[in-house]
């Protein structure tokens, strides 16, 4: 036999609730009555403590602050003589305060201080009435609970006005910023280019640079953070692959900032260019992500374009170096893949050191016999060609593209 299920709670008696109702009358008519001289005194602390808050009128000149906070007194009041539940926040005026706080710059914080000053302030007027009409303590009690109860719908509206137009401005400010970055990219500057360029960094706050750096990123997933580039860096997340300028790129302290905030982003930064030259560092870090893209440059990291200039000056203009590697490299196209891989390794090494066969053997990691033997081929491959400077130049440049791509094998010097 099952055992008898234990009798649910019996509801907690509420203290307001058992105030005679001729009491409750009492208290809501004279805070009725008291409402319009208590708005007065709540809004004339609030602008003491908060000198700078606005003052906006109504159609009928009078305070809209005073208005809302009349009115909210008005509604709770109502609440607690008609004891309908939970009172209503009245709309419009709290969300239209909460949005003109945003837009005027101020925080959350300094919002909700203003509200706590307000409750605090009708809180020792309620609890003077309350004396007068003689209310049971742990009625008033149960007051101040249904007090911050309201004052939470009040916080809730005000909050939702704030972020709609804190996102409103940063939406109208990312707008701008594109703007700004667009003309920055502009591959042909117009003759009021830096007349525009300065109208439009002003309308974000952006000081203009004497140089800016130029980033192009490859998002680590979709759904990644933005990075924390900070204030002064343009950052535009709306390209396939993001962009951003990044002004005075040699500050102090400049590429340690970058290097926490990118944390897990790959990408590059061209070099640093004027300011109305942004477009060339933009070319050069998209030419460094594409390198990056096919294996040609280190991925997983933001590098620096500075920090790889043989590999983008040689790897970039592939059509060029790849005919001129043809034409250079002819020699090489009856030797077989293996030895001619092996002709061009001991000659790349030859053009880099100048030296004799020890030094090119030291480097290669081979008996320097070996070394003789090949430099013997390469000479009657080449002929007196060899020796011409232009041609031994161009040798050098395609075999260290070749290097670069891989294609020579591993040809870093032996210790």
């Amino acid at each position: 036999m099952a055992a008898p299920r234990p009798a649910p709670a019996p509801a907690r008696r509420s203290a307001w609730h058992d105030v005679p109702r001729l009491q409750v009358r009492r208290f809501a008519a004279i805070a009725m009555a008291e409402a319009p001289a208590l708005a007065e005194e709540i809004l004339r602390e609030i602008r003491r403590e908060h000198p700078h808050l606005p003052v906006v009128l109504d159609e009928s000149g009078e305070p809209m602050a005073l208005v809302g906070i009349r009115r909210a007194i008005e509604v709770f009041v109502q609440h607690l003589e008609h004891s309908e539940g939970r009172p209503t926040v009245p709309p419009g005026v709290f969300h239209d305060f909460g949005r003109g706080e945003g837009l005027q710059g101020r925080s959350l914080d300094s919002l909700q201080a203003i509200y706590r000053l307000g409750v605090r302030l009708a809180w020792r007027r309620f609890a003077d009435i309350g004396q007068r009409v003689r209310i049971p303590p742990p009625a008033m009690y149960e007051l101040v609970d249904a007090g911050y109860e309201y004052l939470d719908g009040l916080v809730d509206q005000s909050v939702r006005g704030y972020a709609e137009a804190a996102a409103r401005q940063a939406g109208e400010r990312l707008r701008l910023q594109r703007r700004l970055m667009e003309l920055l990219f502009a591959e042909r500057q117009r003759g009021d280019a830096a007349d525009a360029l300065a109208e439009r960094a002003a309308r974000i706050g952006w000081p203009l640079p004497g140089r800016v750096a130029v980033g192009v990123l490859l998002r680590p997933a979709r759904e990644s953070v933005a990075p924390a580039v900070g204030q002064g860096v343009l950052l535009d997340l709306e390209y396939e692959q993001p962009r951003m300028v990044v002004p005075d790129p040699d500050a102090a302290g400049r590429s340690e900032l970058l290097h926490r905030a990118l944390t897990g982003w790959s990408g590059a930064i061209g070099p640093p260019v004027a300011l109305t030259d942004a477009v060339k560092s933009l070319r050069w870090a998209r030419t460094a992500v594409g390198l990056m893209e096919r294996g040609l440059l280190p991925a997983g990291e933001v590098l620096y374009c500075t920090e790889h200039t043989q590999a983008l000056v040689l790897l970039q203009p592939e059509e060029l170096i790849d005919d001129l590697a043809r034409r250079c490299l002819a020699p090489l196209s009856h030797c077989g893949p293996t030895h001619g891989r092996r002709l061009a390794q001991t000659l790349l090494a030859w053009l880099e050191t100048r030296g004799g066969a020890p030094e090119v053997a030291a480097r290669l990691g081979v008996h320097p016999q070996t070394v003789r033997y090949r430099l013997r081929q390469i000479r009657q491959l080449w002929g007196d060609e060899i020796d011409d400077p232009d041609r031994r130049f161009e040798l050098e440049l395609v075999l260290r593209a070749q290097r670069l791509r891989g294609a020579l094998g591993d040809t870093a010097p032996h210790r």
